[in-house]
């Protein structure tokens, strides 16, 4: 194996290089092993060692706990760090995550019991090189694209429930397939997992949608069991028929496993996008002439803000996808919208993010880009001071003109900008004309109106 010549990489080679000149064992562990061995860049590197931690700070002086209890220390340099654990095998697991105690060990092999997956139990020392230790069958599980526990699967997941979300994860990143009795173990274990707290559970569901494999990931969710317990409003799109003429893939769950499908390195806000962008179809559905959704999209905009708020998801990333779900149907009318209405659509803030939504939703279902190509073609089209002109007129102005401050401001200044937006204003004066010919005067009476001539 080779390693990048990344800060991280010099950084983490030091500190083993460290611990073995003063007489330790050290050796790289984990995922930074794994990823190395599969031909990817190790983004972290965790170091395993048998110093004990006050050894560790001895060697390290700058460096600090992060898990005291677990002999865990954080060696940083700069902005790059590299985490130094001391071997260990853990007690009985009594919270579902962390073990009652833990108990230093001096040999790897013991370490790597309490570890997870056998492709994350390899360990490999930089120094000497040569091939990695292997004391659970984690180089035959790589060859053959396998996730398998450490020992017994229900072991491994009654110590940390989230595991199981963890393995698919792992499956999908990498296109792997989870072994039969690890499996197994998942969906009778499945209900566990909502003991786990929604921040784990949430970052885990943001790796499996947008790490790769998403698609994978969702499939595999479902059928273990775990879709339904975590989010079971999309499990409930499995089964719900569309309309053919515009849906001719299938129901809501197969138009969303191809949206998933074909994100490309997405962020998180547009992957929950479209995961969430159709979750109002369910409970809208309804036979009439044809199949209808009335309002889905409404409704599915505070069922996502709902799924968010569940997820503990932070209010910008819950405020983002709620609008993406409520307005990925407004692509429809683009070709129909007067200027104003058009113009205020495309500068929507990250209106980037719809518009790739709804490209995927296009090539999942009937294919048609139209609308799609008529937004890209107005935006490069449009200049920045078309789409958000300076106005041209302010509430100060307005008071200028004799106006008392109120809430027919908000109206009047909308209006402006609609006409300005449309062609139809471009001076303050003309705004200001505009105003006084629309709203009433400042006196408050009524503007005089023209003689209608006699006889019409």
């Amino acid at each position: 194996m080779e390693l990048p010549d990344t800060p991280a990489a010099r950084l983490a080679r030091q500190v083993v290089e460290q611990l073995q000149s003063a007489g330790y064992q050290a050796y790289f562990v984990g995922g930074c092993v794994r990823d190395l061995l599969l031909g990817k860049r190790p983004e972290d590197f965790d170091i395993a060692t048998d110093a004990r931690p006050a050894a560790v700070l001895r060697l390290f002086p700058k460096a600090e706990l992060v898990g005291a209890h677990f002999g865990v220390a954080l060696v940083r340099e700069g902005p790059v760090h590299v985490q130094v654990a001391t071997f260990r095998s853990d007690d009985s697991y009594l919270d579902g995550r962390r073990p009652a105690q833990v108990r230093y060990e001096d040999r790897p092999e013991e370490d790597v019991k309490r570890r997870d997956f056998t492709i994350n139990a390899l360990m490999w020392d930089p120094i000497a090189g040569g091939p990695p230790l292997d004391f659970v069958g984690g180089l035959e599980d790589l060859r053959h694209r396998v996730i398998r526990t450490v020992g017994d699967p229900e072991a491994r997941f009654a110590e940390d429930h989230l595991r199981m979300l963890r393995a698919i994860r792992f499956a999908a990143r990498f296109g792997f397939t989870i072994d039969q009795p690890t499996f197994a173990a998942i969906q009778r274990l499945r209900d566990r997992i909502g003991r786990v707290s929604a921040e784990r559970i949430r970052d885990e569901i943001f790796r499996i949608l947008t790490e790769g494999g998403a698609r994978y990931g969702f499939e595999l969710l479902d059928e273990s069991g775990l879709l339904e317990v975590l989010l079971p409003e999309v499990a409930a799109m499995k089964g719900v028929a569309q309309p053919p003429e515009y849906h001719p893939e299938g129901d809501v769950w197969t138009h969303t496993l191809l949206m998933l499908e074909k994100m490309e390195r997405p962020a998180v806000t547009l992957a929950l996008g479209v995961l969430l962008h159709d979750v109002g179809k369910p409970p809208t559905f309804r036979r009439t002439d044809r199949i209808r959704f009335d309002s889905h999209a409404k409704i599915g905009a505070e069922m996502a803000a709902g799924i968010c708020r569940r997820l503990r998801c932070s209010r910008e990333v819950t405020a983002r996808v709620a609008t993406l779900v409520r307005d990925h149907l407004k692509f429809i009318d683009v070709k129909k919208m007067r200027p104003a209405t058009l113009k205020r659509f495309l500068r929507e803030p990250h209106f980037e993010e719809l518009l790739e939504l709804h490209r995927l939703d296009c090539l999942a279902s009937h294919g048609n880009l139209e609308n799609y190509e008529f937004c890209k073609r107005k935006l490069a089209e449009l200049s920045w001071e078309e789409l958000r002109p300076k106005p041209l007129i302010t509430g100060r102005d307005l008071i200028a003109a004799g106006y008392r401050p109120g809430p027919a401001f908000k109206q009047m200044l909308e209006a402006v900008e609609t006409a300005q937006l449309e062609g139809a204003l471009h001076t303050p004066s003309q705004a200001l004309d505009f105003v006084r010919a629309r709203f009433l005067p400042p006196d408050g009476k009524p503007a005089p109106q023209p003689a209608t001539p006699a006889g019409t």
